[in-house]
């Protein structure tokens, strides 16, 4: 039987590779969970899109199956929260609502040459003092700029205000609402490379300079706020939050002191420190990003630092090397030795990102001697993940003066004890696991509770906080500096392989 008097709410969360939508409880519990894959679209080598309308259908598809399954009704849900992949970039008819071109994904490298031609003579630091962020593919605006030039009678039809340009929150909101509400919040703002950090506006020397209209651009608004209410299956549910995933994440690791740092474990793995209420400008190869808005509460701002290759590494040593046949295996091989037995793999394989962003860089495996067996790998190739976690963690350091007091962890690897007692060790910090693993999801869902009543305030959800597993360093020092030294050592040996010359087929 459901409990009717009960509150819960929805969120979505709107991935790379698949669709979700979690119910929670009042007490931040998982109730119900319903996922659906999306396709992948690989026009030519570097391009990566996606039908942004099979992501609306798959969204409306994972919501009654996560209704359903939890037995309730939408008049049951007090709001609904949305996390989203971010720097995907979609344009639509302000009319009919039909993406004009497939979206194109953060993957995406086809605006390489444009980042290169906009950076001119100032380089990739062109927009950085006003954005956070260096000219990169990676972000929305050089997309949305790329599609208008593209699409034939695009540009004309955007400059009469027909078009919309959104990130897939702004999609999906605009698919939710009555009246079709053309909103996105500043975390995603923050990723077009289009906003202003210290104004959260639209940055007009920027639009400019990219040639994009302001026209087709959404309203920026806060993190946690009532957008708009639903129409459709959830109709006169409050669409109440919007969050990028990685900042949602933030959020549902409860990170909101200052000095409180989350890292997720992935494919790759993105870790972001609570720098408060200022934003921090970075010389050390980390991107200065919005961590979450409350409301009409001043904006909380995050250092950021990529790692591009951190559970990929694990899938390369079964699925290209064959030495396990499944990624669990890795653990008890690499605990059968003590230590890594001088051994070192760099996994720069297409360059290294934070904070090195060194494109000419290769993977490198060092310190081989005829000791070294597959366990000493399996060993290295763990410990890798924690030494490039490590140099993210100094590079904030440098740039915020702002300490990690214990990191807090969530992804696949997490599972890893080995793994995350490494962790801690080379940190020098706690690594502490929740109890709810899914950190970016619930993160949606407390800034759309905030805004709804549901939750009263950061205090509460902290108190809802509860950690699974706790890791406590106890590497000697003289042992972590030698370590780091040698890792830091394999690192310089991944430099410049790649020469710009040279065809990689």
């Amino acid at each position: 039987m459901t409990d009717h008097s009960a509150q819960y709410v929805a969120a979505i969360d709107q991935g790379t590779t698949s669709s979700r939508c979690i119910v929670f409880d009042r007490n931040g519990a998982v109730v119900a969970v319903d996922q659906r894959e999306h396709r992948q679209i690989f026009p030519r080598p570097g391009w990566v899109e996606h039908d942004a309308y099979e992501i609306w259908s798959k969204v409306q598809a994972v919501i009654a199956g996560a209704l359903a399954r939890a037995g309730l009704r939408a008049d049951q849900l007090s709001a609904l929260g949305i996390t989203n992949q971010r720097e995907t970039t979609v344009l639509w008819d302000r009319a009919t609502g039909k993406p004009v071109h497939n979206a194109l994904v953060w993957q995406d490298t086809r605006t390489s040459a444009l980042c290169r031609q906009l950076g001119g003579t100032d380089g990739q630091d062109r927009f950085r003092e006003a954005t956070g962020l260096p000219l990169a593919s990676y972000f929305s605006g050089p997309k949305a700029a790329w599609l208008l030039d593209h699409v034939p009678g695009l540009r004309a039809r955007a400059e009469r205000g027909e078009i919309a340009f959104g990130t897939i929150d702004s999609w999906l909101i605009w698919n939710l609402t009555d009246g079709g509400r053309h909103v996105t919040d500043v975390t995603n703002a923050g990723r077009t490379m289009l906003m202003n950090l210290r104004t959260l506006e639209w940055d007009p020397s920027i639009l400019a300079a990219m040639d994009i209209p302001e026209a087709v651009l959404p309203e920026i608004r806060s993190s946690a706020e009532v957008y708009g209410t639903a129409v459709g299956q959830l109709a006169g549910v409050p669409v109440a939050s919007a969050l990028g995933d990685q900042q949602a994440a933030v959020f549902g690791q409860a990170c909101y002191d200052v000095g409180t740092a989350k890292n997720t474990y992935g494919t790759g793995s993105f870790l972001l420190l609570n720098t408060g209420e200022r934003p921090v400008p970075s010389k050390n190869g980390l991107l200065t990003t919005m961590g979450y808005r409350i409301g009409d509460e001043p904006p909380v701002y995050c250092l950021e630092g990529s790692i591009a290759i951190t559970g990929a590494l694990v899938q390369w040593f079964r699925d290209q090397l064959g030495i396990i046949r499944s990624a669990d295996e890795i653990e008890p091989l690499a605990a059968s030795v003590a230590d890594n037995g001088g051994a070192y793999i760099v996994p720069a394989f297409s360059g290294l990102f934070a904070p090195y962003w060194r494109s000419d860089a290769r993977g490198v495996v060092t310190g081989l001697t005829r000791y070294v067996t597959k366990a000493h790998l399996a060993r290295a190739v763990l410990e890798a993940t924690s030494w490039q976690t490590r140099e993210v963690v100094d590079a904030m350091y440098q740039d915020s003066g702002v300490r990690i007091t214990t990191l807090k962890v969530d992804g696949g690897m997490t599972g890893n004890g080995l793994l995350m007692q490494h962790q801690a060790d080379v940190l020098g910090v706690p690594v502490i696991r929740p109890r709810v693993s899914e950190t970016t999801c619930l993160g949606a869902a407390y800034a759309a509770g905030l805004a709804t009543g549901v939750w009263n305030g950061l205090d509460e959800l902290k108190a809802h906080w509860r950690p699974d597993a706790e890791w406590t360093p106890a590497m000697e020092a003289s042992v972590r500096d030698r370590e780091y030294r040698n890792w830091r050592k394999a690192v310089e040996k991944s430099f410049g392989w790649l020469v710009e010359d040279d065809d990689e087929g």
